[in-house]
């Protein structure tokens, strides 16, 4: 009897354990599945959705470029002379460029704004730099003090804070008497370098459609293979620009502003309460708040603007966290207000709420590290709970396949791609659910580092460069007849 004895206690453990696992672990994880199971569930049909509309939306610029909107070329009734009383027919257009300490990128985005096709009495450029280091102020002035001898209308702005950060800046420039005069206005970073014709491709859409608040146009990286990490970077942002913008354009829904690259109808941005600093995301802010009253916006695919990707992983981390961080902080401040909206239609609402924010914003960030991080190792360790074939694998194939087909020139990378978005998980849950909280670094900001032509060794495409300022003496019909402007 003594002998056997130490045989119930040592199976006590391992039998409290499973009763333990059984009774609360199991169906605690069992939920947790579920839950996952129900989140990805959305995920790919929300995908789905977006690819299949993107799709149709390609298929329809083919017989219909400008898609129903109407659009003229610039400069029609000028004829040759934009000299001539016609080209008082040009609205004023102010292009801002906010800086902060741009010492590797300045001169691009100044060059490229100065050598804007436009009348030169009805265009101002607008340098807004927050910079801290006083040699790069220097720098930055006399570039723009260079730029205006040679009859440039460019302004150089400074603040004697960085109150509100970008969002600050843009509000504060809106506040000059002459800007007040414009009724247009063209954003561009610091890194951003439009084409000469950027204006007289997207402002037409501007002008003869009224209702049209936004043109936003492409991203195009200059730097996209210097490392496997921009390769990547460059296959999600093809996604977000074919997919999201492109479905939500072609539905007339909605689709966040990129911040840059895109011309605002400034009495839209007026009637839509301004810039405002409360989140890291100024930009879907006030695009957020501008169709809840009654604003159209449009996407532009072909036409596209030159930047640069975040090189280094540091501040490819702190750019997606403003990112993340930003629209869930937005969400959280502007869920009820989108509710309780009675100017758009309950479409617009459900597209907000549900697609925008709440499937993308919120589950798609913090899905993919409870999910594959958390709850699937630990249900390895729990026999209990079983995952189903469908959720494990089957709809985590999808999306990659869905992601693939609109990168076939990237198609070999998705492994890479699989791997990088996984390791990219845990920042972009914390991120999400801190601004979801609205926790103390829920506002962080933190500029996203440029290297500009520092890379110009390593690219195997022309890096951007300052471009010569426009002769307006040129004729802006010429150019017109030169390339005609499709939608795409």
């Amino acid at each position: 009897m003594a002998a056997l004895a130490p045989a119930p206690d040592s199976s006590f453990p391992a039998a409290w354990a499973a009763a333990l696992r059984a009774g609360a672990v199991a169906p605690a994880l069992c939920a947790a599945v579920w839950a996952c199971l129900a989140m990805s569930a959305m995920l790919v049909v929300e995908a789905a959705w977006m690819g299949i509309v993107s799709l149709a939306g390609a298929a329809a610029r083919r017989f219909r470029p400008h898609r129903g909107y109407r659009w003229e070329p610039m400069g029609a009734a000028v004829g040759t002379d934009v000299e001539a009383p016609a080209a008082a027919e040009f609205p004023m257009v102010l292009v801002q460029i906010p800086m902060y300490n741009e010492k590797e990128v300045y001169k691009l985005s100044i060059g490229a704004a100065c050598a804007l096709t436009w009348p030169p009495d009805r265009i101002i450029i607008q340098v807004l730099d927050d910079s801290t280091d006083p040699i790069i102020k220097e720098l930055v002035e006399l570039e723009c003090q260079e730029w205006a001898s040679k009859k440039i209308n460019i302004k150089y702005e400074v603040r004697n804070n960085r109150k509100g950060y970008k969002a600050g800046a843009l509000r504060k420039g809106m506040e000059h008497i002459y800007a007040q005069q414009c009724d247009f206005v063209a954003i561009f970073d610091a890194d951003f370098q439009p084409e000469s014709d950027f204006l007289l491709k997207t402002m037409p859409y501007l002008l003869h459609n009224p209702k049209i608040a936004l043109v936003q146009t492409r991203w195009e990286f200059v730097n996209y293979n210097v490392c496997l990490m921009t390769r990547i970077q460059k296959m999600s942002l093809d996604y977000h620009f074919k997919v999201e913008q492109e479905s939500g354009s072609f539905m007339h829904a909605f689709f966040g502003f990129n911040g840059t690259a895109g011309v605002w109808r400034i009495s839209a941005i007026n009637q839509s309460g301004g810039w405002k600093d409360r989140t890291t995301v100024e930009d879907m802010d006030l695009a957020v708040r501008a169709s809840l009253k009654g604003w159209e916006f449009l996407y532009v695919g072909d036409i596209r603007v030159k930047s640069e990707l975040p090189s280094t992983f540091q501040a490819y981390r702190h750019q997606q966290h403003r990112w993340t961080c930003g629209a869930a902080n937005l969400f959280r401040k502007m869920a009820w207000e989108i509710i309780t909206n009675k100017e758009v239609s309950i479409w617009k609402k459900h597209h907000l709420l549900y697609s925008f924010f709440f499937v993308r914003r919120a589950i798609a960030p913090i899905l993919t590290f409870l999910f594959y991080c958390i709850v699937i190792p630990l249900s390895a360790m729990v026999p209990e709970v079983a995952i189903p074939v469908w959720g494990l694998v089957y709809i985590p194939t999808a999306i990659t396949i869905m992601n693939a087909i609109r990168n076939p020139g990237s198609v070999h990378l998705m492994p890479f791609w699989i791997l990088f978005e996984n390791v990219m998980a845990m920042h972009r849950m914390r991120a999400a659910v801190s601004g979801l909280l609205e926790t103390a670094r829920a506002n962080d900001w933190v500029v996203t580092e440029k290297v500009g032509e520092q890379v110009k060794d390593e690219l195997d495409i022309p890096l951007l460069e300052p471009l010569k300022p426009t002769e307006c003496a040129e004729s802006i019909s010429e150019a017109n007849m030169q390339e005609n402007c499709p939608l795409y």
